[in-house]
């Protein structure tokens, strides 16, 4: 959000301007401030973004609605494959991105035909372990807590990383070039991050997007922070009716860009990736 100065003559007009890119195409909303900028600026702002949000939540809602109606058109004997194959790309992209060497065909073949392949022991047992937590976790709503995101990182981690699995860091940490919050101060936040997601009275798509962003910034975990950070954003998703974001392995490099900005500029990307994959329910 930004003012910017139009010049007629030798007078000058200000307006307060917000653009919002929606794949490739850019969006921008303007109000008229005056030829001096008013004193009540931050309402002006507040209000602007109000109404950039209300288009927003209407498009949330669009996308929730047709999603809904295609779920109860799958026989429930077709829905558990349909989760299946969700588990598989879901968890082939989300360890890929940290690293696993296992192929999404690689991937099926471990989930499904419980076959292994010729790839490191670890990075097998956290592609089987990880689908059991995404589809344990789909299938039963828990209130969101510590306790249930340390339980989470203990079921995936326990066979490969078992000195930290399932506990909280008790170190220092950087997240790329930035140390991470002090290990003293996580608890704190991560009772802060509990109070956030159980607000009601914000869109689930934003607090998804929100709740993604602050658990990657506390970086609670000694490792694995990535993982319990995208199955805590799609577990809000799913559990409030919509669609998950599976975040792509191919993509990550735009995804990795998007933690250097604010929560506001992550956000946005957050925003823009779940509209792009999800464009077709919004017909």
């Amino acid at each position: 959000m930004r003012i910017i100065t139009r010049i007629k003559g030798k007078k000058s007009y200000y307006y307060l301007q917000h653009s919002v890119r929606e794949e490739s195409k850019v969006h921008t909303r303007e109000i008229y401030l005056g030829q001096t900028i008013p004193k009540n600026l931050e309402q002006i702002k507040k209000r602007l973004l109000k109404e950039i949000n209300i288009n927003l939540y209407k498009k949330f809602e669009s996308i929730q609605g047709h999603f809904q109606t295609e779920w109860r058109r799958i026989p429930s004997s077709a829905k558990e494959q349909e989760l299946r194959n969700i588990a598989i790309a879901f968890t082939y992209n989300t360890n890929a991105i940290e690293g696993s060497t296992i192929t999404l065909a690689e991937t099926r073949q471990i989930i499904e035909d419980k076959v292994a392949p010729n790839r490191p022991l670890r990075d097998i047992k956290e592609t089987e372990n990880h689908s059991k937590v995404f589809l344990a976790m789909l299938e039963k709503k828990q209130k969101i807590s510590c306790k249930l995101l340390l339980e989470w990182h203990k079921n995936i981690f326990s066979e490969t990383k078992p000195d930290i699995a399932g506990g909280l860091r008790d170190y220092l940490v950087r997240i790329g070039p930035d140390v991470a919050p002090d290990w003293q101060d996580i608890q704190r936040l991560m009772n802060d991050l509990m109070k956030f997601v159980h607000q009601k009275n914000m869109n689930p798509v934003e607090l998804a997007g929100r709740a993604h962003f602050i658990f990657e910034s506390i970086h609670p975990f000694g490792d694995g922070n990535g993982r319990i950070g995208r199955l805590l954003m799609n577990y809000i998703l799913w559990h409030t009716g919509y669609p998950m974001l599976i975040i792509e392995y191919a993509k990550r490099s735009s995804y990795y860009k998007a933690f250097t900005h604010s929560e506001e500029g992550f956000l946005q990307y957050f925003i823009r990736r779940y509209l792009a994959v999800h464009k077709k329910r919004l017909k």
